[in-house]
């Protein structure tokens, strides 16, 4: 069984403040771990007191679709929305082993309070989303992080591997060509102070 998360520091403010809020970004992948509900409620846990926005990834779900547009491409608004309703299904798995609310309104879901977000509604309802294209270019990694810059939050990228061991500084766009973030992430990322990742260890 996985014992411990090992962090890191993607980009964080000269402000030494803790977050407000903080919105992670749950990779559909660790649902793949053995034990991943223990998994993840250490992960929240460890988090401490910060309200959390969770941002559950598609995983293997939105993999076997990824290999069905690729065996015969389907319209990319079509494969777009079907890859949200996997979001939204593992959302509701990870919301209801976590005991958290599943919300479409961080912001109205009570002061101090973390949840897990239902994305496509979140999406059809917040303006910022528009400008997300629907194509394989954009995946939970964006989302997350234009959630974190719609609320001001910090953003913790929780991810099944660490970034690669090669990344150093503050540029982006290698974990990019990685394939370790989504290739809009640096784009959409941009205006984010504090972006942190985490990944499990032991």
């Amino acid at each position: 069984m996985t014992k411990n998360w090992v962090r890191g520091c993607l980009r964080q403010s000269l402000d030494s403040d803790a977050p407000e809020t903080l919105v992670l970004k749950v990779g559909g992948s660790l649902l793949s771990w053995p034990d991943w509900p223990w998994l993840l409620d250490r992960l929240i846990t460890g988090v401490g007191d910060v309200p959390l926005v969770v941002v559950v990834g598609g995983g293997a779900v939105v993999d076997g679709l990824r290999q069905i547009d690729s065996a015969a491409p389907q319209p990319a608004k079509v494969i777009h929305d079907l890859a949200l309703d996997c979001m939204h299904t593992l959302a509701q798995l990870v919301a209801k082993s976590t005991g958290l609310q599943l919300s479409a309104n961080p912001a109205g879901s009570g002061s101090g309070s973390t949840c897990v977000l239902d994305v496509p509604t979140w999406m059809l309802t917040q303006p910022a989303a528009a400008d997300l294209p629907a194509s394989w270019d954009v995946t939970s990694d964006s989302i997350a992080a234009r959630v974190a810059d719609v609320y001001g939050s910090a953003l913790m990228l929780a991810k099944s591997t660490p970034p690669p061991a090669t990344w150093r500084g503050t540029s982006l766009e290698p974990l990019t060509a990685a394939g370790w973030v989504d290739r809009l992430f640096p784009t959409v990322a941009d205006e984010l102070q504090d972006i942190f990742w985490t990944a499990p260890a032991g």
